[in-house]
Formats: structure tokens, sequence, C-alpha cells
């Protein structure tokens, strides 16, 4: 889901430049991996890279098609009208988590990563009862706009197009969560040459400025298909 708004518009911009009309399904990267290991025919398929890799070793995606696509980093949120707590740095992110009464994450790998790090915290014991964890496929942001949840982590680019809530910016730099979603084309592909050509274009250089509105960044390494 992270990617959703981006991919439309790589799309979007590949159709526009000629190439073939791709036609995207977003849903939960759990969802989307599970469909794809149950042998569902998917051209191309984006998620999380190390996911991408186990898909590939698996035989699901082709064997060197992987393309990294971008960045993604994970952000802060409140509900609109709330107090904002500061998030600057590490010291202040852990006495906001401390102080939240409810404190949401994604099933994604930000999520996984989060959990981690208030481990690493020591904290996760204080935290019991006040995380939520959101269902696959429904924002994080939505629960803060409800106001059902009083803290919410999730990946900036789920975030800017909500809303209902207040971004109170991104996880300070030594914590930070990162995540790069890369591409691969499915082994069941009915043309491989093609899905490659759409994968190089979203790795591509010419579609930066896209994924920096999107709220990502372009990936630091690109592997060639």
């Amino acid at each position: 889901m992270a990617t959703r708004q981006l991919l439309a518009e790589l799309v979007a911009d590949f159709a526009r430049q000629g190439g073939a009309a791709v036609q995207v399904e977003s849903v939960g990267g759990v969802d989307a991996a599970k469909r794809v290991r149950a042998g569902e025919a998917f051209d191309l398929v984006v998620l999380a890279s190390d996911v991408i890799d186990k898909l590939v070793a698996e035989g699901h995606l082709l064997a060197g098609s992987r393309v990294d696509l971008v960045r993604s980093e994970v952000a802060i949120a409140v509900q609109a009208g709330a107090s904002k707590p500061a998030v600057d740095s590490e010291a202040a992110l852990k006495a906001a988590v401390l102080a939240a009464p409810s404190i949401s994450y994604s099933t994604g790998p930000s999520g996984t990563a989060l959990l981690q790090l208030f481990e690493r915290w020591g904290i996760t014991e204080q935290l019991q009862g006040r995380l939520v964890q959101a269902p696959a496929g429904v924002p994080v942001g939505s629960l803060v706009a409800r106001g059902e949840v009083a803290l919410g982590f999730q990946q900036l680019s789920e975030l800017i197009h909500l809303s209902g809530i207040e971004i109170l910016g991104l996880m300070p730099a030594p914590v930070q969560v990162v995540t790069v979603f890369s591409g691969g084309v499915g082994a069941k592909a009915a043309d491989p040459a093609a899905a490659r050509e759409a994968l190089r274009f979203m790795g591509s250089d010419a579609t930066a400025e896209a994924k920096q509105r999107q709220g990502m960044a372009p990936a630091h390494r690109i592997t060639p298909p």
C-alpha cells in the first residue's frame, strides 16, 4: 500500500512514453506475497526488497529480475488538533511513545522494525495493552484520524494524502526505519520482456521527481534486469 499512489503515477507516465499499459492492484504486502505464493499469475510484483528476494529464491519471480525502486521512511502522526509531542530526537520520540495512551503500527516491514526498536529500548512490557496493529490494507493514519489511536507510525507515503491527521515528522535519523521497495517479474508473466521494460522505467532517474512528490526517495542501488 505504501507504493500505491506512486505506482499509479509511474504506470501512467510509462504509458504516455509509449510503454505497455499496466494495471495496478494495490493490497497489503502480506496479502500480496500470499497471493503470489498461492500461484496467482502477475506480470510484476512490487514489495519490500527482502520479500522480493524470497519470492525469487522460491521460484515465484524470475531470477535476476529484481529492480530496486524507492526508499521509504516512516513518519509519526497524531489526530488533527491533538497536542503535538516532540519527536525530533531519539530521546524525545521515546518519551512521546511512553506518554501515548495508544500507538498504532502496520503489518508490513516498518511495523516489525518498530516493534524491534521498542524491544531495544526495553519498553515493550510497558507498552502492553497500548499497541494496536492496523489490519492488513488499512492505513494506520485512518485509525489516527478517527481518534482510535493517539500516535501512529507508518511510511510517509501512506500518511501524506490522508485528511484528519497531522504529521509530526519523520522518525529521527538514529532510529529511522527505511524500507527499500523493489519490483520483480512474475514467473508466470505473459510478456516478461514488457514487464522488465516497465520495471526498468520505474527504477530510472526519470522517475525521481515523482518519487519525491509521493514522500519517497529513489533507491540507492538499481539492479538492472
